[in-house]
């Protein structure tokens, strides 16, 4: 087996990017803790790499662990590059990691082809990273660029974006309420289920959706009021749904 803790830190990094590389996921996993606990930036490409890679959701994230204890100045510019990758899951990886790091300074590296990006997995990570980094004038922007998504992907795309889209706040509301008017009834339906969750955070996603289905279905201010009525009773007897909050576990592993 191959050591990972070697005295020379040449041998060290070695047997750091064999260990990656290992059959064993547990193996991965703690030469990736290794990674992180060294600090060592002799192993920023090792990393970024078999983030690209790896198959293992806890090692992912381990990985990402181990790149946000390198210096900023040394893998920013590196994560960058893989925000470019034709591989989605570098795409995305790289992406979860920048919401690790935190840095403000990397809002102006989301783009709009990656709010749009094909791959839902990594849209569904921009969409979280971009509402973290975003700075306050650039939020309706924000809101204005999320909202051409609505309708999008399966019950877990659509929840993200719902989840993006609350936690900027007030801005959403005349963004929702223009989506809301579309033809598109999968469009509309989205749209009137965030603007549910936004009145009531307590609402489950589920119980949002088909009382907006039931909206579009009927039509009018009415059904809508309706709605929002009949969706707080639900709630009160048999409490909150799981929306409440702006991740989840899936969410917080990117890729």
């Amino acid at each position: 087996m191959v050591s990972i803790n070697p005295t020379s830190g040449t041998q060290r990094n070695t047997g750091v990017a064999a260990a990656l590389s290992a059959e064993s996921s547990s193996v991965r996993l703690q030469a990736a803790l290794a990674a992180g606990s060294t600090s060592d930036s002799g192993l920023l490409e090792t990393l970024v790499e078999r983030c690209a890679v790896e198959p293992d959701f806890f090692v992912r994230d381990m990985l990402s662990w181990a790149l946000t204890r390198l210096p900023p100045e040394v893998t920013l510019p590196r994560i960058r590059l893989e925000l470019a990758s034709g591989r989605a899951q570098a795409r995305g990886q790289a992406l979860h990691t920048l919401s690790k790091i935190g840095d403000r300074s990397a809002w102006a590296w989301i783009t709009r082809s990656m709010l749009r990006d094909p791959d839902d997995e990594v849209a569904r990570t921009a969409w979280r990273v971009a509402v973290a980094l975003v700075p306050a004038h650039e939020k309706k922007a924000l809101v204005e660029e999320l909202v051409t998504q609505l309708g999008r992907g399966d019950r877990e795309v659509r929840l993200s974006l719902s989840r993006a889209l609350v936690a900027l706040g007030d801005l959403v509301d005349p963004a929702l309420a223009k989506a809301a008017a579309s033809p598109d009834p999968a469009v509309a339906t989205h749209a009137k289920a965030t603007e549910l969750l936004r009145r009531n955070p307590e609402t489950g996603f589920d119980a949002a959706v088909e009382e907006a289905r039931r909206v579009v279905a009927l039509g009018g201010d009415r059904a809508a009021a309706v709605a929002v009525t009949e969706v707080a009773r639900t709630t009160e007897r048999t409490g909150p749904g799981g929306v409440a909050g702006t991740a989840n576990t899936a969410e917080t592993t990117g890729c």
